[in-house]
C-alpha cells in the first residue's frame, strides 16, 4: 500500500535511485539550485511541484503530468528540460533555513514517516558541487 502527497518543492536525481528533493518557500531559489544542479549532471524529475509516494521501499518522486519536464529560469523564463519520470529519494535540502555549522551534525526530515538525510541551505559558490557530491557518494561519519 502506498499514498502520496503533493509538495512545495523541487526535485532532481542521479538516476532512479539517487533523488534529491528541494525544499523552501517561495522564491528561496528551489528552481535556481535544480537548475544549477542540472548543469553538473543531475537530472530533472519535478520544478516547484512535486509528488511523493510513500512506498514499504522508500520515498519516491515523481511530477505532475502539467509541468512534466518543464523548469521555471527567473528572468528567462519556462524551460524544456529532460526529465526522469520518477526517482527515489536519499536526500532533502531545505533553502528555508541557514547552515551555519561548518561541520554540521546530521540531520534528518521525516516525510510521509520517512526519515530523509537533511542538508540546510548555504550561498556557498561549492553547494551545489557539495550536494552533487552527497547524492553520488554519501557522506563521511
Amino acid at each position: 500500500m502506498s499514498a502520496t502527497d503533493l509538495l512545495h518543492a523541487s526535485c532532481v536525481a542521479l538516476g532512479a535511485d539517487r533523488g534529491l528533493l528541494v525544499l523552501g518557500p517561495s522564491g528561496a531559489g528551489k528552481s535556481a539550485l535544480a537548475l544549477q544542479l542540472m548543469a553538473l549532471g543531475a537530472q530533472l524529475v519535478a520544478d516547484d511541484r512535486t509528488e511523493v509516494t510513500a512506498t514499504q521501499t522508500g520515498l519516491y518522486a515523481t511530477c505532475p503530468p502539467a509541468i512534466a519536464g518543464l523548469i521555471e529560469a527567473r528572468g528567462v523564463g519556462i524551460l524544456n528540460a529532460p526529465a526522469l519520470p520518477r526517482a527515489r529519494l536519499v536526500l532533502a535540502v531545505d533553502l528555508g533555513q541557514t547552515e551555519s555549522d561548518r561541520l554540521p551534525p546530521f540531520r534528518s526530515v521525516t516525510i510521509m514517516g520517512t526519515a530523509l538525510p537533511l542538508v540546510l541551505g548555504s550561498q556557498s559558490a561549492h553547494f551545489p558541487s557539495a550536494l552533487l557530491c552527497y547524492l553520488q557518494g554519501g557522506r563521511h561519519g
